[in-house]
């Protein structure tokens, strides 16, 4: 088992060999250089070119995994869990960045959200080995806990005695074996994010696979180590764009009226906001956005807007549910923290955000959106 003061760097060293063995397709200077800087060690200057890089290419999943691994070397773990946040949500067919997620969930001892990203993982790659270790890693954990838990609860119980002895004799086990040097293990991802303005797709299984540490860690779960891939032609910057619809759906995000309680329209906002997009209503979704709308990734405003049409209008069908639990006003500013259920013929992922919305005339409409209660 790894301890949680050792498995960052345990599972980087792995990492690294495993992601920079990928042909990379991306032409970028740039992008290049930080996978030298990163691969020698230096963390600080590997952002810098990487940041260059994703000014150029803001949605280029490579990039965005690179940068994602170098803040997690650095310890800004939330950043971190935002830029892989972000690859779920762009690329959500790709379990790496799932798994990487549980990584650091695990780190700070959220077992539940592990877990949660783990499935996710498993959903998009069923056969993908190293999501389903490190689930098991984390049920244990969590058995942990609770026979923990009954046993303060109740100090003669026999059952949970025993049966707690039996996950920590498991756990001393595997950090003897993870003190010894590592054997190579067959089990990796099965896919590795595209080359930069690709649409996301599973690459060929490769004859060779990259060596995984060979630890248990119910503490910490293991990285995703994407398989090399083999090079791709250099592809174009444009993404292709989505066929239009032989007739728009019609929905649109009705406004909230300007008497009566605020937190009743904003509220009906939200709500509006996810019937257009469950109606695949592009035009009444970003209506529902305000024009100061934080756009993520150092995107444009209009490449943000192309990038969603895109998505929204590819499923046969998507279905959003949202629970507004809370709501919290401030003048003509407020913030109210969502339970989203998202369902399409591809895709099922239920999200916490965090909207923060502004007042515009009688209507309330969203300023920042955000991953995370």
């Amino acid at each position: 088992m790894l301890q949680r003061n050792s498995w960052t760097s345990r599972w980087l060293a792995a990492l690294v060999a495993a992601w920079f063995g990928i042909a990379f397709a991306a032409p970028a200077d740039d992008l290049r250089e930080a996978q030298r800087l990163y691969s020698q060690g230096k963390q600080a200057p590997a952002l810098e070119k990487v940041e260059a890089f994703l000014k150029v290419q803001p949605r280029d999943p490579q990039g965005r995994f690179l940068k994602g691994l170098i803040l997690t070397e650095q310890k800004r773990t939330a950043e971190a869990i935002q830029v892989f946040t972000g690859l779920t949500e762009d690329f959500p067919e790709l379990p790496e960045p799932y798994n990487n997620l549980a990584v650091l969930y695990a780190s700070q001892g959220n077992y539940d959200k592990a877990k949660s990203a783990l499935e996710l993982a498993i959903h998009t790659h069923p056969s993908y080995a190293t999501a389903h270790e490190n689930l098991g890693d984390i049920y244990a954990q969590l058995a942990s806990r609770a026979y923990d838990r009954a046993l303060q609860l109740d100090k003669n119980n026999s059952t949970a005695q025993t049966k707690l002895a039996m996950v920590k004799d498991l756990f001393s086990s595997q950090r003897t074996a993870g003190s010894t040097k590592p054997a190579a293990s067959s089990a990796a991802p099965t896919s590795a994010p595209p080359a930069p303005s690709e649409a996301p797709k599973k690459a060929e299984p490769p004859k060779a696979e990259p060596p995984k540490v060979a630890e248990a860690k119910p503490v910490a779960p293991k990285a995703a180590e994407p398989k090399p891939a083999a090079p791709k032609a250099e592809p174009k910057v444009e993404p292709p764009k989505a066929e239009p619809k032989a007739e728009p759906k019609a929905a649109s995000t009705p406004a909230p009226s300007s008497g009566g309680d605020e937190k009743a329209n904003i509220t009906a906002a939200i709500e509006g906001w996810a019937r257009a997009w469950s109606a695949q209503d592009v035009k009444g979704y970003l209506a529902a956005y305000a024009p100061e709308f934080e756009v993520p990734g150092g995107e444009t405003r209009g490449q943000w807007e192309k990038a969603r049409a895109e998505r929204i209008e590819k499923p046969k069908s998507i279905e959003v549910s949202v629970k507004v639990s809370s709501v919290q006003v401030s003048g003509n500013e407020a913030t109210a923290v969502v339970r989203q259920q998202y369902k399409s013929d591809a895709l099922k992922n239920t999200t916490t955000k965090t909207l923060k919305l502004v007042r515009s005339g009688d209507r309330w409409l969203i300023k920042q959106e955000k991953v995370g209660g």
